[in-house]
């Protein structure tokens, strides 16, 4: 297996290593001018090892919550790049997951009208997925990633070791946006994702090949449509009915788990229309519900629940924008059809899950 991928980008490629450990990676990129955006619990955690390596530099602790990455928290961090005199020519390098991820990017894309950044993702989800794309997403006031634009980094270092101290949880939730994925590709990549998920779970190297994997099916479709705005759509599949049910837990349900229900319920109301077989939809269950096991829905009103999937910033106009399925590698995009049938359905899904 290749250990590296490289990304074309509209800035430029970029390379993902996932050969390296992140003090190799540091100790050969970073440069004078440098400063660090670090999730603070990575940095208890690791300290020992990321300290020396920064000694240099400014760096900022980073609490990573959603208030974090409203816009107007990140205006602090701004005051401190203007403190330490960051220039054009200096960069962020942002160690942690999403949210110093989302953090960094729109940071760097702002900041003088943008400057280099470079990623060390350290959770499942931010190394299967977010790490590539572009994509930078921040919070405004209680609305969720209403803010953001496309602005990619300069490279990007995956070291698979930061999972070993990740919560199940978050194992889970990096499985449940994987699952998407292969579920995305096809039959035989969904096959080897569904023979192998229990041991992935507690084999790293399975784990980094199920890493590399999923970025390469994203690179294939961002490469085509970096801003979103044809084919990449597809990868909404699970997503419109999993943020909503996410946003209606309080968001209790981390992300990739929202999405294994949102898969599970695309593929419910994909059966009760007829067009994917009723064995294929229950045997694709059996993975997803080892994915959500321990996070099981709160109760959802059908009528609130219907209002939050109206809100996904991927609808137009009043039409309720979804990716439905024929079958491993068969999603497609449509409106939902809110008849009285599919009603049904989803009032017995929130009842049932």
């Amino acid at each position: 297996m290749s250990k590296q991928l490289t990304i074309k980008s509209w800035r430029f490629e970029y390379p993902v290593s996932l050969a390296e450990g992140f003090a190799n990676f540091l100790i050969k990129q970073k440069k004078e001018g440098d400063i660090f955006l670090i999730d603070h619990n990575i940095y208890e955690l690791y300290q020992e090892a990321i300290a020396p390596l920064i000694r240099e530099h400014p760096h900022l602790l980073i609490q990573p919550s959603e208030k974090a990455k409203n816009y107007f928290e990140i205006g602090d961090v701004i005051k401190e790049l203007i403190a330490c005199n960051v220039k054009k020519n200096d960069r962020l390098i942002a160690i942690g997951g999403g949210i110093t991820q989302d953090i960094a990017s729109f940071t760097a894309s702002i900041y003088f009208r943008g400057i280099d950044w470079l990623f060390i993702p350290t959770n499942l989800l931010s190394q299967c997925d977010s790490c590539i794309g572009s994509k930078t997403s921040v919070n405004f006031r209680n609305f969720k990633n209403q803010l953001g634009g496309f602005y990619p980094p300069r490279a990007i270092c995956i070291d698979i070791n930061f999972l070993k101290t990740l919560p199940q949880s978050e194992i889970l939730s990096g499985m449940g946006e994987m699952a998407h994925y292969f579920l995305i590709e096809g039959e035989e990549t969904f096959a080897e994702f569904e023979n192998n998920f229990e041991q992935a779970l507690n084999d790293l190297e399975l784990l980094k090949t199920f890493v590399h994997r999923s970025l390469s099916i994203k690179k294939k479709m961002i490469e085509v449509d970096e801003f979103d705005q044809g084919p990449r759509r597809i990868f909404n599949y699970g997503h419109s009915f999993g943020h909503a049910l996410e946003t209606m837990s309080g968001y209790r349900i981390p992300h990739g788990i929202a999405v294994s229900y949102g898969i599970d319920l695309a593929n419910t109301i994909s059966a009760q229309l007829g067009l994917l077989k009723e064995e294929v939809q229950l045997r694709i269950r059996q993975t997803l519900q080892k994915i959500w096991k321990d996070f099981p829905l709160p109760n959802i009103s059908y009528s609130e629940y219907l209002a939050a999937l109206a809100k996904d910033k991927k609808n137009i106009g009043q039409e309720i924008r979804v990716v439905l399925t024929r079958g491993p590698g068969q999603m497609f995009i449509t409106s939902l059809p809110v008849t009285s049938e599919t009603e049904n359905t989803i009032r017995l899904f929130l009842k049932n899950h």
